[in-house]
């Protein structure tokens, strides 16, 4: 009988502590914010302009090494252009802040979740995922590749599918040198 009940309690602590130690399956990465980076890009018929916009929050999902999810948030508030200076950047910083294109204060925050995931290398993974942009979402599609701690990821957004139809020859005539691309590039470095 001591044996049995012995044997039984060996059981249940040596279960117990398989169990307790059964790694979880899956595992979030939360993204450091101050060590990622997201650049962007616009264009117009005359030239171009680049800058930073800030994450406020990020997390990619892993099952091992292989990556399952994502979900992020972007400051709008922090729209910055970095390839003009003084009142030209003041200047344009506004108006990218203003209604004519994100209308941050109404809209402080944009967001992109990921939603389907296919590897396509042992490292990189085309990614479908929701965008949302001044309370609009729409679905985007983009290339995800992980290095260790690092993912890096580049998009082409077209801004008036978020109804930023400023300076679009899509919706108004008579442009010429004054037309901005609907297109928008977003090159993403991530830090987790």
């Amino acid at each position: 009988m001591k044996k049995k009940l012995l044997s039984l309690a060996f059981a249940v602590v040596f279960g117990f502590t398989a169990t307790a130690n059964t790694p979880i399956d899956g595992d979030k990465k939360t993204i450091k914010t101050s060590e990622s980076t997201v650049t962007w890009k616009g264009y117009k018929v005359t030239g171009e302009h680049a800058g930073t916009i800030s994450l406020k929050s990020g997390s990619l999902d892993f099952k091992g090494s292989k990556l399952t999810g994502g979900e992020f948030v972007v400051d709008m508030t922090t729209i910055n252009t970095t390839d003009l200076e003084g009142e030209y950047k003041g200047k344009l910083d506004g108006h990218l802040a203003s209604d004519d294109f994100f209308g941050v204060k109404a809209h402080p925050t944009a967001k992109l979740v990921f939603k389907d995931l296919k590897s396509f290398n042992k490292d990189s993974y085309t990614v479908t995922g929701d965008l949302t942009i001044k309370g609009i979402t729409k679905e985007v599609t983009f290339v995800v590749s992980v290095f260790e701690n690092k993912a890096t990821a580049t998009l082409k957004v077209d801004r008036t599918k978020y109804n930023i139809k400023y300076g679009s020859s899509s919706f108004f005539d008579d442009l010429k040198d004054k037309a901005i691309y609907d297109e928008f590039d977003l090159v993403v470095e991530l830090a987790f």
